[in-house]
């Protein structure tokens, strides 16, 4: 994804897009206790029968209204959207981290669909699927113009069954046919593991419902035969998910009822602070946190950022950071620090609308701006390897109010023949893990290669050493269970 012009990029599913699950009604006044604008909805009225009275073909009444609320949704920020039945139901199956197809997260740009990232382990990944691709065709139907509604239900189907995608990717001439059999999607949330020199390592792909309970799990795991020395969480490319969840997994290293997060928007219920108590993060379900071992509110840590961490992972990352519990290292963070709830138009379509910004402890807004780590460390010993666009860089993405200046976009600078190679997160060549040891042990921080890219401030990003290939390669590790593997030539 490093195009230095996002036009249209538009995120749908949990992705970096998620954010907190509510069901609240609509009313009938848009603006409460304003009236509605009756000249531009006579406007649209005139419209809608114009359409229904001349079109060249008849046109169904629903799919009329439907594009009409897509189209409102759509021209206001990069993650508010319409979720017709479809997308309403996988909305909420994925946030139990399981659900149905191909294991990609997609948006739109150029008229065509692409592929913000594959989800770790699923048959998208395993096909070879990265981020950055553009889907021209599915099976036989040519992507251009299509909705992504549309995409997303021609990529759907039954388990077992196939699908032949066609995309383009950077550097390729030529498009790729790529054939994937649809499976069903589990995210598995939290892996662990112990270091050498007993240092414990968690890394948390997505946070969703039971994301804070297996965390517990893996941390009395970890400690089975004596608490670790020291903790490593690893929140790198998790694009974030439930904010009750997020506040669970704070809430493990925090003292009890500090803050966590706060949010503000225009209207009161979108205005209020989030602590670290059962309340906020179990809400009427047992508080998993009984059972959390005494080690994990004192154990030194740090806390492993990149990019490609977004929403929920900011959260975590920012509450750590402000109280002191963690040093946060690695690369700026996405920036996405707005909040989404889910408004139910029926019983099975609903609309994703922003609502509020959220704030760490301290009142730092990280809209577009993202959590910039105690210790900037580049992704491998050869520089960095993700090319992501961070917030700043969405068309329409809202404003820091805090700092309208200082927002953050990603320097995406040329593509280069000596690239960092793929790394797996947690294994023996993960050059950002060794330097979070180092400051858990008051070593010095090695340098890369290449420095980490320092992110740019708004319109000062570099310009392309070649000005007739001005995009960089999109490329994103390939993540196995066992490990992450280097996609192979196609």
């Amino acid at each position: 994804m490093s195009t230095r012009k996002y036009r249209s990029l538009g995120l749908i599913g949990i992705g970096v897009a998620a954010g907190i699950m509510i069901s609240l009604g609509i009313s009938a006044v848009a603006q409460r206790g304003t009236p509605l604008p009756l000249e531009e909805l006579r406007q649209f009225t005139s419209v809608f029968a114009a359409i229904k009275n001349n079109y060249v073909e008849p046109v169904d009444d629903k799919k009329l209204i439907d594009g009409a609320i897509n189209g409102m949704l759509s021209d206001l920020d990069p993650h508010s959207a319409y979720l017709d039945a479809d997308a309403f139901r996988d909305m909420q199956t994925a946030t139990q981290g399981e659900f149905g197809g191909l294991g990609i997260e997609v948006g739109t740009e150029d008229g065509f669909v692409k592929v913000i990232s594959p989800i770790e382990d699923t048959p998208a990944a395993r096909a070879g699927i990265r981020a950055g691709d553009l889907i021209v065709k599915i099976d036989d139907t040519s992507t251009k113009g299509m909705t992504l509604p549309d995409a997303v239900k021609l990529m759907r189907g039954a388990p077992k069954t196939p699908i032949v995608l066609t995309v383009m990717r950077e550097g390729l001439a030529q498009p790729l046919t790529i054939r994937i059999e649809r499976d069903i999607i589990r995210v598995r949330s939290v892996r662990s593991k112990m270091l050498d020199d007993n240092v414990g390592y968690v890394r948390i792909a997505q946070f969703q419902e039971k994301t804070g309970a297996d965390l517990v799990r893996h941390l009395n795991e970890l400690g089975a035969k004596g608490a670790p020395r020291a903790l490593v969480l690893d929140l790198r490319n998790d694009p974030g998910g439930l904010l009750t969840s997020a506040i669970g997994v704070s809430a493990a290293f925090l003292p009890p009822d500090v803050p966590v997060v706060s949010t503000d928007g225009r209207v009161p219920d979108s205005r209020r602070q989030y602590r670290a108590n059962p309340a906020d993060y179990a809400r009427a379900e047992r508080d998993y946190l009984v059972d959390l071992p005494g080690w994990a509110k004192t154990v030194p840590m740090v806390v492993l950022v990149n990019v490609g961490s977004a929403s929920a992972s900011e959260i975590v990352a920012g509450a750590l950071q402000d109280h002191g519990r963690a040093k946060v290292v690695g690369n700026r963070t996405f920036g996405k620090g707005s909040v989404q709830v889910i408004l139910p138009l029926s019983a099975d379509t609903a609309i994703k609308l922003t609502t509020s910004r959220y704030y760490t402890p301290k009142g730092r807004s990280i809209q577009a701006t993202g959590i910039e780590p105690d210790v900037v460390v580049a992704d491998t010993a050869e520089g960095d390897l993700f090319r992501l666009p961070r917030e700043a860089d969405l068309q329409r993405h809202l404003a820091n109010q805090q700092n309208p200046e200082g927002e953050v976009k990603s320097v995406l600078d040329p593509a280069s023949e000596n690239a960092p190679k793929m790394f797996e997160f947690g294994g023996e060549d993960d050059f950002q893990l060794r330097q979070a040891i180092n400051v858990l042990d008051g070593k010095p921080v090695e340098q890369a290669k290449a420095p980490a890219r320092q992110a740019a401030a708004q319109g000062s990003a570099p310009k392309p050493a070649d000005p007739a290939n001005p995009r960089a390669p999109a490329e994103r590790i390939k993540i196995t269970p066992n490990g992450v593997e280097q996609p192979g030539a196609q």
